[in-house]
C-alpha cells in the first residue's frame, strides 16, 4: 500500500429528525443565504417548505437559484455566482442531488472569483482553497459530493464536462434524511446507485499492490450493499433500510475512506463523461453501459483474478481454479445486475447514440495522454471500448 493522509472535515447530520439542525449550521455563517435546487422535487416531498419556514422563524433571508440541471452547467454555476456577489450571500444551501450540489461547490467557488466564471477554474485545474460555505441537503444517493471536495461541471458550449476540486469545497455541513429519497422514479433510483457502485470498481477496486486487506473489504461492503438494497429500494421506493443504507453507501462510496492508499485513473467516469458532454445522458445510465464492456476489454490474466474476486465478494460466484472463467461471470454477472435488476437499457444505441463522435471523445477522456488504471488505456483502446457498448 501507498503512504496517505486521510482528512475529511464534512459533518454529517444522519436520519429522519436531523433537519433541526438546519439552522444552527446556517447562522454560523451568516443570514444570507442562497439556496439552490433543480426542478422542482423538493416543493413536492415538503423540503422546500421546511427550509422556508426555518428561514422565516431564524430571521434569515434567502435567495433562490431554481433549475440546476442533471450535469450541472457553468452557465448555471456563474448565475449563482452572481447572485451571490449582488446579494453579498454569507452560505450556499444545496438542496437536492449531486448535481444541485457540485452546482453549489462551483457556485461557491466562483463567487469569490473576480471574473464569477466558474470555467475558468475548471479549465486551468485551480485547485480551490477559497470559497463561500456550502451546505448540502441530500435527496438521492448517487454521487458522495455530499461530503467530498470534488464538483464535476458541464460546457455544452464546448462539449466539456470536467471536474473542480479543493480543500474549500468540502461542504460545512450534510444533512441525509432518506425520508427525501422516497419520491425518486425507479429509473432514478438505478442511476443512481450504479453511479455509487462504479465510484468503488471504477476508482479503487482494482488498485493491486496499491491497497490493503481492511480498505478492500470496506469497498466490497459498500458494492455489496448497492446490490442488496437497489432492488428493495426500487420495488418499495417508501423502505426506509433500503433508502437509509443507499443513501450512506454513497457517502461512502466517495468521501476519501476507501481510496486510502490506492491509486486509480477511473476509465468508466473518464468514459462516461464525454457521453454526457456531447448527449447530455444521466451520469449512472452511461456508467452502467460502460462498466461491463471495460471489465471485458482489460481481461488478461493479470486481472483475472480481482475481476473474479469481484465476482465471488459482491456477486456470490463460486470460487474455482480458473480465475479467467471466474471472471468472466464476474462480468456477466455485473452486466445481468445493470441490464436486468436495475433496468437499464444496455447500448449506447439504445439511446440513440452513434459512433459520430467517438474519435473526439476518446482523445479527450484521455487528456491527450493515457488513462492509468488495472490496464493502461490509450485513446485508440477507449475507442474500441465505445464501440464495444453500441
Amino acid at each position: 500500500m501507498n503512504d496517505f493522509i486521510f482528512h475529511n472535515p464534512a459533518k454529517v447530520y444522519f436520519g429522519k429528525s436531523q433537519m433541526e439542525h438546519l439552522s444552527e449550521e446556517l447562522l454560523k455563517f451568516g443570514k444570507r443565504v442562497l439556496l439552490v435546487y433543480g426542478g422542482g422535487s423538493i416543493k413536492k416531498n415538503g423540503l422546500y417548505d421546511l427550509i422556508v419556514r426555518q428561514a422565516k422563524d431564524n430571521e434569515i433571508e434567502l435567495f433562490e437559484l431554481s433549475g440546476v440541471e442533471p450535469n450541472p452547467r457553468h452557465t448555471s454555476a456563474n448565475k449563482g455566482a452572481e447572485i451571490c456577489k449582488k446579494e453579498n450571500i454569507d452560505v450556499i444551501l444545496a438542496a437536492g442531488g449531486g448535481s444541485v450540489i457540485d452546482c453549489a461547490k462551483g457556485i461557491a467557488a466562483a463567487a469569490l472569483t473576480d471574473s464569477g466564471d466558474v470555467w475558468e477554474l475548471v479549465s486551468n485545474s485551480v485547485f480551490v482553497e477559497k470559497a463561500l460555505p456550502v451546505i448540502a441537503v441530500l435527496t438521492n444517493a448517487a454521487t458522495g459530493s455530499e461530503m467530498d471536495a470534488w464538483a464535476v461541471i458541464s460546457n455544452m458550449d464546448t462539449n466539456e464536462k470536467m471536474g473542480l476540486n479543493g480543500s474549500a469545497l468540502f461542504p460545512k455541513a450534510a444533512f441525509e434524511n432518506p425520508e427525501y429519497s422516497f419520491t425518486l422514479s425507479e429509473y432514478q433510483t438505478a442511476c443512481g446507485v450504479f453511479d455509487i457502485f462504479n465510484h468503488v470498481i471504477d476508482n479503487y477496486y482494482f488498485a493491486g499492490e496499491a491497497t490493503f486487506g481492511l480498505t478492500l473489504e470496506m469497498q466490497e461492503a459498500v458494492m455489496r450493499c448497492v446490490v442488496k438494497y437497489a432492488p428493495i429500494a426500487m420495488s418499495e421506493p417508501r423502505n426506509y433500510e433500503a433508502r437509509a443504507n443507499l443513501m450512506w453507501a454513497s457517502t461512502m462510496a466517495l468521501n476519501g475512506v476507501l481510496d486510502a492508499g490506492t491509486l486509480h485513473g477511473a476509465a468508466c467516469h473518464m468514459l462516461e463523461h464525454e457521453l454526457s458532454a456531447y448527449y447530455d445522458i444521466t451520469h449512472g445510465h452511461g456508467l452502467a453501459i460502460v462498466t461491463p464492456r471495460w471489465l471485458e476489454y482489460i481481461l488478461d490474466e493479470k486481472t483475472a483474478p480481482a475481476i473474479a474476486r469481484l465476482g465471488e465478494r459482491v456477486f456470490d460466484i463460486p470460487k474455482t481454479a480458473n480465475a479467467m472463467d471466474d471472471a468472466k461471470k464476474a462480468i456477466a454477472a455485473l452486466a445481468d445486475f445493470c441490464f436486468n435488476t436495475l433496468k437499464l437499457k444496455g447500448t449506447l444505441t439504445d439511446l440513440n447514440i452513434d459512433d459520430k463522435h467517438f474519435k473526439d471523445m476518446a482523445k479527450h477522456a484521455c487528456f491527450g495522454s493515457v488513462i492509468s488504471g488495472p490496464k493502461t488505456l490509450s485513446p485508440d483502446d477507449l475507442e474500441k471500448i465505445y464501440r464495444m457498448c453500441l
